[in-house]
Order: C-alpha cells, then structure tokens, then sequence
C-alpha cells in the first residue's frame, strides 16, 4: 500500500505543564498518512510513504525514522527552500480539551507539494492508495494533488480517504467541508466520524452518512468508545452482523440516529463495539484504526473481522502516549478478532497488553 501526506516531527513534553513551563520535550514523529503506512509495514505488509520535507536535519529525522518502521520513503522528496514542519503538545489527554497543540507547518516543504512535483506514479503503485483530507486543507496546490490522485482512473489502486476534518486548518477557506465531502465521493474506502460529519456536514447517524456518500463502495462510520459501523458492497458482510447502528449511538449516549444492519442498496452493513481500553492517550487512535482495517482488507478478510482489527489497532495505539504505538503481533490480533460476541464484549485492554502472545490472550479478558 501506499500513503501520501504530511508528516511532521513532534514535541513531547517530558513532563505534565502548560506548555509555557514544560522544560524540555522529546522527539517523535507524527502524520496522519505516515502513522498509516508505519503501523502497516510493522504488521508485515509492503507500505510506502510519498511525502514532501525540508532539506533540514527534522527532515534527516522523519525519513530515517519512517525508514525504520519499514517503510519505502524513496519517493520523498526534498525541499531546499521550505522548512519540515514540527509541532509542540502537551502531556494532556487529547480526547478531552486539556491539552495544548502548537503547530509550526504554515509554508512547509510539504505545502508545497502539487501534481507536477509529485511522482504520482509511486503514488499509484500499491493496491491501496491512502490519502487524508488533512493534506487537502494545505494549500491550493495540495488540493489540486488530491484531485487528481482521487479522479477516476482505470487500473489504479483503491483509493482510501480518512476524512480527517480539522476546522483550524479550514478558517480561512470555508468551502472546507464541501472539499471533503467531493474527496470522499471519489474515493473507494472512506473514513470518518460520525462528529466529524455533524461537524462538517450537519449529517446525523450512519444512515444519513452513507445516503450523502453513496458513492464509496466501503464507507466506515466511528463512533469513538461506541464502535464503528461499515457499508460495503463488495462482500455479504460476513460474520456478526447482528447489531445495529442505532446501538452505536446508543453506547455513546447520544440520540439513536443509524439504521438496521443489513444489506440494501447501501451495502451490507455490520456494526462492531469498540474495546474497553485503559486509555494513556487518545492521539493516534483514529490512524491507528485505519491501519487496522486496511490490513485487514489487504487480507481479505470478512467486514466484521475488518473493524475488530481496526479497533484491536486502535487500542495499541490508545494504551501508549505517542503517535505510533507496536501493533498487535498477527496471531494475537487474529485469535482476539475471532472471540465470540460476548467475549468481545468483555475483553479489556491496557499498556503492554500487545505484548501478550495468542496463548496469553485469555489473562488480559476480564468478566
């Protein structure tokens, strides 16, 4: 598979504060699409990062680091005349608004990515192609990049779009949502939160979700702690298919909105609750997710399977306090994605928990 997008190298503080007080901060790397390709090369697929960085030692950084991962990174280029960016957090828990995030990415190396300075032929070169709507909101020329990568072509890879609205990167461009939501029309295998397209689109509940993207032949709903529901009409669903999305709702405490699962013209729909996890941090959780369920479909597996290895993903990602998080060795992540409902149900999970191996899955379930 392939990922496209921005990267940048993060700031960690060393200690919990106010970013005026921390002290000092530790380096790691952070992006979306970059986050998607790491997890995938780590859980044994073939994965490449094609991107746009500085000719600055964070750029030495991020590369060699992406590298490391066993990424293919020999499609990014390098700009002598723009900076890579970075971004500063603290040590708060992102899922709530005790946090601070500081980006320095205006006028980046990667800004500056377009069509014609891109190779769009490493771009098109895996099974899968995975974009963000992140990069869309960089610059124009960003947004002409993912217009192409994302127009009908025969022969090329599936396209996977994470919605990824983040509406400090729209202020100045208020068309933002109507962009994503034409990106996402385009693509083949579609992410987004069921917050994001209240937020973006004023859409409310799977079924009003899926009946503005009818086009995608695999659209995934989040719902966060809840679960996450899938329409797809490429296969019956397969196993588990019982639930319904109004449940998703319902585990979040919000007013029912989703329809039946089932199969229609939408697709056959499945609905899996998330995991029970001891959350470090949220940041990372939804890229993480996305791995999960690409690796899964690069695998061929059922749709129910596809989200329980999204959310097992997710819940290595949730249980550390950086971007990337080790994903479940394969044999784990496939015996725990194979439990019975209930035991799915009662399964919990925190730090070191991915480094149990498939005989020691039974000690981290709980009644």
């Amino acid at each position: 598979m392939v990922a496209l997008g921005e990267s940048m190298v993060t700031f960690l503080p060393t200690r919990p504060g106010r970013l005026a007080d921390v002290p000092s901060f530790e380096r790691g790397i952070g992006g979306a699409e970059s986050n998607v390709a790491c997890v995938l090369a780590r859980a044994g697929h073939s994965a490449r990062w094609v991107g746009r960085v500085g000719a600055d030692g964070f750029g030495d950084h991020l590369v060699e680091a992406i590298t490391a991962y066993g990424v293919d990174t020999s499609a990014v280029r390098r700009d002598a005349g723009r900076p890579t960016g970075v971004y500063f957090r603290t040590a708060g828990d992102r899922a709530t608004d005790a946090h601070e995030v500081a980006y320095y990415r205006a006028g980046s190396a990667a800004s500056a990515m377009t069509a014609r300075n891109t190779d769009l032929a490493a771009a098109r070169s895996g099974r899968v192609l995975h974009l963000s709507g992140i990069t869309a909101a960089l610059s124009g020329g960003c947004l002409d990049l993912m217009r192409e990568l994302t127009a009908p072509r025969t022969g090329g890879p599936l396209v996977s779009f994470d919605v990824n609205h983040r509406p400090g990167l729209w202020r100045d461009h208020p068309e933002g949502p109507r962009v994503l939501l034409d990106l996402a029309r385009r693509a083949d295998i579609v992410f987004v939160g069921d917050d994001e397209a209240r937020d973006a689109w004023g859409l409310r509940g799977a079924r009003a979700i899926r009946e503005a993207l009818p086009e995608p032949d695999v659209l995934v709903v989040k719902y966060g702690g809840g679960g996450a529901v899938v329409f797809d009409r490429t296969t019956a669903g397969g196993a588990g298919g019982t639930e319904t999305a109004e449940n998703a709702v319902r585990a979040e405490g919000r007013t029912a909105g989703g329809g039946e699962c089932g199969e229609d013209a939408a697709g056959a729909s499945v609905f899996v609750p998330a995991l029970r996890v001891d959350v470090v941090a949220a940041v990372g959780a939804g890229d993480a997710f996305a791995a999960g369920f690409l690796s899964a479909t690069l695998r061929g597996l059922p749709a129910r399977d596809r989200l329980r290895h999204g959310h097992l993903t997710a819940a290595a990602a949730l249980t550390v306090p950086g971007d990337l998080a080790e994903p479940p060795a394969r044999g784990l992540a496939d015996r725990l994605a194979a439990l019975d409902d209930r035991a799915w149900e009662t399964l919990r999970l925190g730090p070191g928990w991915t480094e149990a191996d498939a005989r020691a899955a039974e000690e981290v379930r709980t009644p």
